[in-house]
């Protein structure tokens, strides 16, 4: 069996090497370099916390990845468990988490429910005046996702993927209501299954298959700077929902700060600006300053990027084969790098059974949104 993949982010890869691993004759198509699109530029975070029960359960079957990634794939991906601290100013967002959690716990999440004065112990920068709860999960944590997606890619290859980088695909072949195969850059690919893990170009590669797909990119950005005070690397990857804002610990002090402020817009994926601005820059650091101490006038900036999220309107990504021969992994809204294993495996399943049994998926499918079923993603950042 023959199966294209159509973007060689880490999504794609990890696709590929359960593809792979189960037998099939796996081809990945990536436009430009892999990686290039979307998971080189992640904050590399790895959680359990969301809000609704197919998101954490994503999480737990991709954690189960992530805990022995050194030791089943050969790399190690400066996997660190700090924990995330999601904190709340507003009463409905305090509620929000309280729900929230009574959903994780159920489902084996040791996440728990905090007043500001605990969050504070958690995070001792914390200005807990301004917070009315948190939660915090100590699984919780972030990797390095340029190391995690090159295990993903270089096991696969081990196993018999073939990875083809510089190849763009140009059209979704179909005969009948069945698609069956790819036109690329360097030809026609026929294939059995073509599997859309493009991220930002997904609503455009779904165009070609006859599918209308709700997914948007739209622009997010990060620094990272040395704050006004060292943030201990035990600190939580600590985000303030009502605000936007989150920041996590680097090494040797520094941190990583981002949010998102303003209105969403899309941008183009082929044309948009990869560098942070500078307005964006001051406001998030104003933001990080009125969230912990460890933030002032004296914080520098070291260097920052700007990525994409592939957003869909609940924040809930489209897993499901959509037509016949068409599998989307598509619409994470920033949660695609940690939820990549168990998608991989999910696309193995839906080639080789026809159906997942990893996680029920039944909800993710993409009629969701014309027939109002959606399942809104309210842990989001």
């Amino acid at each position: 069996m023959r199966v294209v993949i159509v973007g060689g982010g880490i999504v794609g890869c990890a696709s590929a090497y359960y593809l792979a691993e189960r037998g099939a004759e796996v081809v990945v198509c990536e436009r430009s370099n892999v990686g290039a699109g979307s998971t080189e530029r992640s904050a590399g975070g790895i959680r359990a916390q969301f809000s609704t029960p197919v998101n954490v359960a994503l999480s737990r079957a991709s954690v189960r990845v992530w805990e022995r990634f050194e030791e089943e794939f050969g790399t190690d991906i400066a996997y660190r468990r700090p924990g995330y601290l999601f904190l709340a100013r507003e009463e409905a967002t305090a509620e929000g988490l309280a729900d929230a959690v009574a959903v994780q716990n159920e489902l084996g999440v040791p996440s728990e429910l905090l007043t500001p004065e605990e969050a504070h112990e958690r995070c001792p920068g914390l200005r807990r005046e301004s917070f009315r709860a948190a939660t915090y999960s100590p699984t919780d944590g972030f990797s390095d996702p340029h190391l995690a997606l090159q295990g993903f890619a270089a096991s696969a290859r081990e196993s018999g993927a073939e990875i083809r980088t510089g190849v763009e695909v140009t059209d979704v072949l179909r005969e009948g209501d069945a698609v069956v195969g790819v036109e690329t850059t360097e030809g026609r690919i026929e294939a059995e299954f073509v599997v859309n893990a493009a991220g930002p170009w997904a609503r455009r590669i779904g165009g070609m298959a006859g599918v209308d797909l709700p997914v948007v990119p739209e622009r997010r950005q990060i620094a990272v700077v040395e704050p006004e005070t060292p943030v201990p690397e035990s600190v939580p990857l600590t985000i303030d929902l009502d605000t936007g804002s989150y920041f996590r610990p680097e090494r040797d002090g520094a941190a990583l700060v981002g949010g998102h402020f303003s209105p969403s817009a899309s941008a183009d994926p082929d044309a948009y600006d990869r560098t942070t601005d500078l307005d964006w820059t001051v406001e998030a650091l104003e933001r990080a300053a009125d969230c912990a101490t460890y933030f002032g006038p004296e914080t520098r900036v070291r260097r920052g990027w700007a990525g994409l999220y592939a957003v869909t309107p609940d924040h809930h990504p489209i897993i499901e084969e959509t037509v016949p021969g068409f599998v989307n992994a598509v619409g994470f809204s920033g949660h695609g790098f940690q939820h990549a294993p168990a998608t991989g495996q999910l696309v193995a399943e839906l080639v080789f059974e026809g159906s997942a049994s990893l996680v029920d998926i039944s909800e993710l499918d993409g009629a969701r949104f014309a027939e109002g079923r959606t399942v809104e993603e309210r842990n989001v950042a």
